[in-house]
């Protein structure tokens, strides 16, 4: 599915740049593609590293951490105890919106301001993993654009970049919209199975895309 399939949006959002949401599931190769859209010039927002930014020692999301669940979940260095708090959020659903509620509203706040930024970049992608979840974050998009890979794939990569065991990566995919659902909702998928070069290819072919309905947003 490509963004030449589909007309493009007007910008009705607060803010004047064609935004893409970029989102996929774990170990689907979200960042690799990122990094490929930046490399053409598209402004980047990175919602998971705003969010290690709001959790680090003395970040802005720790006092309200501390309030809600305790000094127990922070390190000794003061930044969140991602391990612990992950442990906790998987067994425990009011936990994980607990913890939400502290982080999205100031993720959404630091993205809107990230996005007035970019007035050379031709378009933005404002890259969050749990996109599809979030109304919020979808009404600052005018397209979706889904990275989508087998479950194989996403495990072995999760395996290479962390030292999470199977289980847990399974436990984390389990959690999040299957991809059936995130297929049927995506205006633009990249399928990252195959090679390095076949990514990029379909990223620059994406990016042409997206510079002609930037283009037309803006007449």
């Amino acid at each position: 599915m490509s963004a030449s399939e589909h007309p493009a949006m007007p910008l009705q959002h607060a803010h004047d740049r064609l935004c893409i949401g970029l989102t996929g599931g774990i170990g689907c190769g979200k960042s690799t593609v990122a990094r490929l859209f930046e490399s053409h010039g598209a402004g980047i927002i990175d919602t998971d590293a705003i969010a290690h930014q709001l959790t680090q020692p003395d970040g802005l999301a720790i006092s309200s951490i501390r309030t809600a669940f305790g000094a127990d979940y922070l390190t000794d260095t003061g930044a969140l105890d991602r391990t612990r708090m992950r442990q906790l959020i998987f067994s425990d659903v009011n936990a994980r919106h607990k913890l939400e509620n502290i982080l999205h509203p100031q993720i959404l706040a630091i993205s809107l301001s990230r996005l007035q930024t970019f007035s050379q970049a031709p378009y933005v992608i404002l890259m969050v993993p749990l996109l599809l979840e979030n109304p919020d974050f979808i009404a600052l998009v005018q397209r979706v654009l889904l990275v989508d890979c087998t479950e194989k794939k996403q495990i072995e990569r999760v395996k290479q970049r962390s030292q999470l065991d199977e289980t847990e990566i399974r436990a984390i995919i389990a959690q999040q919209v299957p991809s059936e659902i995130r297929i049927a909702r995506a205006d633009d998928i990249i399928q990252n199975d195959g090679t390095r070069d076949e990514l990029a290819n379909q990223v620059a072919a994406m990016h042409n895309c997206y510079l002609r309905l930037g283009h037309e947003n803006t007449i």
